[in-house]
């Protein structure tokens, strides 16, 4: 066995839980204890400062100067109080992460002494360097300055130091260039659910004069592998691009089904209890933990919250698991496809819409009313989902996920929706009868609607294999990678209903001038939207062959990869909704293309800089090493006179390693060649078209070569830990 590999399984040995003591018994006694929350607000701000980010909060009104001051004193106030000596505006700029630059309260005065101070200004605006972040092109070199910009509707936070240090206070910003394009996955996301917000607060009012405001509601299921961190240190691959490049699958992987739902191991319930602790004192509710399918994989899942916040603290909980795993001696792994052979990750989105009373628009009713509402927004949501299914896989496109999706874990790249029978049963009774009949006594108009359960959680059984999968009273976005951050798929979802809702009321309203009964309107409006958008609607086994080729004669798109994927972002149609939403520029949206296209080409150069180098630096010389072992095994049975016979097995062994070594040198040239061809290509999308069709290819076949030698090749000299060692925590 290889030094490095001996040495990371040396330290695996005799690993004990590392012991943390929550604050208390109860989490209601720290849950939100290191928030600005509503609570904290009230003990630390004057009244007029609280009413102040409540009216910015709930209406969007600015916060002026004076009060800006007012807050910014009462949050350093309380963030000094818990230990915090600087502040951050926290970003999440368009790598897919989150930024964070510091500074201290502490300013020197001129006597030489000095103070803590936090104005205003500070809290509303900062400007790191938008030229070092991902633009598109927005920004250039020379072009250095952006702006971060306080988000009220998010709450500021304390992150505490790891080692022991001081503590940070935390200011969810958005990020901004200088001439106002958005940098960030946050902007667009506050600009596409504000505009949802007002189109569903207008067709609301078609039922419920009283609602004011509707919100939609988040709750994001988090999947991700454990490593043991001494394992991980010792695979290169791993380390440099979150995934294993080669490794023959273990003889024992997920085959047996013993590990979904099994007894949790005890160094990994003890990193998730102190991942739950932060969590819960950071305001992120967490309620689930458990294995997943296969082995090292583990998911955590929070209560619903509303989506900016979702979104915030599902990239606060990314970080917190980095963090907190090395503490526990363990790597978190969040690629989509860490291990080839087992289920990878995903990162499912439930979404609903709830309105400013509590109503939960896509919750059945027992009246004809209530079920009226609810068929309006679940119609609309089908039919929005069914024009822009193109950029919904947009929306969840990545070099990473690319591996997962149509896997048989996974959701395939044809977006399509699962609804349950019962309610297919209603849309089709709704499209092939009368919608509406007058009462002969009373000149009314009595609504012909189906009888839809106020529950369908236990009518309607759920298909993992649906990308978009109604369960009762969400949907459920299945398709989402487990890396990716949340604000891309639900800025297009949030932009794509909003668009759909205004186009509804158009629809009715134009009807209803035609003299039409308001109930009626809606639901000849809703027949007219069934029948147009009901190719979507899929009930059995997306995973299957025959569905492909049904998606197909449905006309659905089957966008295999990321390069061909993102090519919805820049079409006549999606340019038109998000200008029309006024979400994104036409500038901004190319942008954004470019950089998801740049990012995608980054990944694949990585993967294939790092297979060549560690086939042509470690597994060959590996190889070679034992197969002249074998050579001198071979010439020492010959010289002492043996016949050919009783060495036929190391003979075949010799050539087979050389068969082996020659195809991954070959394809590696190969790979390397390919590679120079598609870096001196000047345009992105025709890059990123080299790396998917002419790079990558050759990654499966270097692995299955790569594969074959691990196999054969002694044991006690393979250089890196396998899939039996990386996928059982010990």
């Amino acid at each position: 066995m290889s030094t490095l590999r001996f040495k990371a399984l040396e330290s695996v040995l005799g690993r004990t839980p590392v012991k943390i003591t929550p604050p208390s018994d109860r989490i209601s006694d720290y849950f939100g204890t290191n928030v600005f929350n509503e609570s904290t607000m009230k003990e630390f701000l004057s009244k007029e400062a609280f009413q102040s980010v409540k009216n910015a909060i709930e209406q969007g009104t600015p916060v002026e100067r004076e009060m800006a001051d007012q807050i910014a004193s009462g949050m350093k106030a309380w963030a000094m109080s818990k230990g915090a000596t600087h502040y951050t505006h926290w970003f999440q700029p368009l790598t897919g992460l989150t930024a964070e630059k510091h500074d201290t309260f502490f300013e020197a005065s001129p006597d030489g002494t000095g103070l803590e101070k936090f104005s205003g200004e500070s809290l509303a605006q900062q400007e790191p360097d938008a030229s070092s972040f991902p633009s598109g092109g927005l920004r250039v070199t020379f072009e250095a300055r952006g702006y971060t910009a306080w988000d009220p509707s998010s709450p500021a936070f304390i992150i505490e130091s790891q080692s022991g240090g001081s503590a940070t206070l935390c200011i969810p910003t958005v990020f901004i260039s200088y001439t106002g394009e958005a940098l960030d996955y946050k902007a667009p996301l506050l600009k596409a659910i504000s505009r949802l917000d007002q189109a569903a607060v207008d067709v609301c009012h078609y039922f419920d004069k009283s609602v004011s405001k509707v919100n939609a509601s988040l709750g994001i299921e988090q999947e991700y592998f454990l490593v043991d961190l001494s394992l991980y240190n010792a695979r290169p691959d791993l380390y440099l691009t979150n995934r294993t490049l080669f490794g023959h699958m273990s003889a024992k992987n997920q085959q047996l089904e013993d590990h979904y739902f099994g007894t949790i191991p005890r160094r990994v319930q003890a990193f998730m209890s102190e991942l739950e602790t932060e969590a819960l004192k950071l305001g992120i509710p967490l309620k689930t933990r458990h294995n997943e399918v296969a082995p090292a994989q583990f998911e955590c899942a929070p209560l619903y919250e509303e989506i900016n916040l979702a979104i915030d603290h599902n990239q606060l909980l990314m970080d917190l698991m980095d963090k907190i795993a090395l503490r526990h001696h363990f790597k978190v792994l969040l690629h989509e496809k860490p291990f080839a052979g087992v289920n990878g990750s995903g990162k499912h989105n439930n979404w609903s819409l709830i309105t400013n009373n509590g109503k939960n628009l896509l919750s059945p009713g027992k009246t004809p009313k209530n079920n009226l509402m609810f068929l309006t927004f679940f119609v609309n949501t089908i039919k929005a989902v069914h024009k822009h299914a193109d950029l919904m896989r947009a929306g969840i496109a990545s070099a990473g996920n690319d591996h997962r999706l149509g896997a048989n874990e996974a959701p395939p790249a044809i977006i399509s929706i699962f609804i349950g029978s019962q309610l297919t049963e209603a849309l089709e009774e709704i499209e092939s009868h009368r919608v509406a009949k007058k009462d002969r006594n009373t000149d009314t108009v009595k609504l012909n609607i189906p009888k839809i359960p106020q529950i369908l959680f236990d009518n309607t059984d759920r298909n993992r294999t649906s990308p978009f999968a109604f369960t009762g009273n969400k949907f459920e976005f299945r398709a989402v990678g487990s890396y990716a951050n949340c604000a891309a798929p639900m800025t297009i979802l949030s932009a794509i209903v909003a668009e759909q809702l205004e186009l509804f009321k158009k629809d009715v309203d134009s009807l209803i001038k035609k003299k039409e009964k308001k109930d009626v309107a809606i639901l000849k409006v809703i027949r007219q939207y069934i029948k147009e958008s009901k190719n979507i609607l899929f009930e059995g086994n997306n995973y299957s062959e025959e569905w492909h080729k049904e998606a197909e004669k449905r006309g659905l798109p089957n966008l295999r990869t990321t390069p061909i994927s993102l090519d919805a972002y820049v079409t006549p149609k999606a340019q038109k909704l998000f200008t029309d939403q006024d979400i994104f520029t036409e500038r901004e949206l190319h942008a954004r293309y470019e950089i998801l296209l740049e990012a995608f080409i980054k990944k694949i150069q990585i993967e294939g800089r790092v297979l060549g180098d560690l086939a042509q630096n470690h597994i060959i010389p590996t190889a070679l090493t034992y197969q002249t072992s074998l050579v001198n095994n071979v010439r020492g049975l010959k010289e002492i006179g043996l016949d050919k016979k009783t060495y036929e097995s190391q003979l075949d062994i010799i050539q087979k390693i050389s068969e082996h070594v020659n195809l991954v040198k070959k394809n590696v040239d190969a790979m390397t060649e390919e590679r120079k061809k598609a870096n001196k290509l000047t345009d992105t999308r025709k890059m990123a078209a080299a790396y998917d069709e002419k790079v990558k290819p050759y990654f499966d076949t270097i692995r299955y070569n790569i594969e074959k030698l691990e196999r054969m090749v002694d044991d006690s000299v393979w250089p890196m830990p396998k899939y039996r060692e990386l996928l059982f925590i010990r």
